[in-house]
């Protein structure tokens, strides 16, 4: 036995702390996760402004600074539900992964979504992506971080979500996929918001 040092009683304790063999089956099966995320024990990430430029001006101010901006979230940007905030507010991100959400084999865009609010997450308003894509530029190189929010219908028909990274050229915002089936890896970070106490 591969584990020979283990006796029969903490054998026994393993598989009561799974709740019975049909703890360990699901287990098994990758359908019980042992520890979820507590989103309570989760230190904030950044704190970002909202609502400091007018739709117009952080759009232009995107463009003509060095950061890059796809053709994909510049659409993005130009659709009516891509807003901005009226007064200016700052929210609390927090980062999260797939699996640290509890799926240890990835899941779609509306599971993620589902068990983050289920932890007391919340959505991120639209115009976070591109707030933080302005406000976070000492991002490390190869950090793309996925933002959870509701998806904007792009002017070709599709659902996207915003994408804030650092890649080859630099600093970029992009969009992608934002249907509920999409499937995401377990290593894939979002950002949520933690509402105010």
């Amino acid at each position: 036995m591969k584990y020979g040092e283990l006796n029969l009683g903490q054998i026994e304790a393993l598989v009561n702390k799974l709740g019975g063999m049909e703890g360990v089956r699901k287990f098994l099966r990758d359908e019980l996760v042992v520890r979820e995320l507590d989103p309570k024990e989760l230190k904030p990430w950044q704190n970002i402004k909202l609502g400091t430029h007018a739709k117009d001006e952080l759009v232009r101010e995107l463009e003509v600074s060095d950061f890059h901006v796809s053709d994909w979230a510049k659409d993005m940007m130009a659709q009516d539900a891509f807003t901005v905030a009226t007064e200016e507010i700052e929210l609390e991100l927090i980062v999260v992964t797939v699996a640290e959400l509890g799926f240890k084999n990835g899941a779609s865009f509306k599971q993620i979504c589902e068990r983050a609010k289920e932890r007391g997450l919340e959505l991120c308003p639209a115009e976070v992506g591109a707030q933080l894509r302005r406000q976070y530029q000492d991002q490390s190189y190869g950090e793309w971080l996925l933002i959870a929010m509701d998806p904007i219908t792009a002017s070709g028909g599709g659902l996207a979500v915003f994408r804030v990274g650092h890649g080859d050229g630099g600093l970029w915002l992009y969009g992608r996929s934002g249907y509920p089936g999409c499937r995401w890896s377990p290593d894939d970070p979002w950002v949520f918001v933690r509402p105010c106490k």
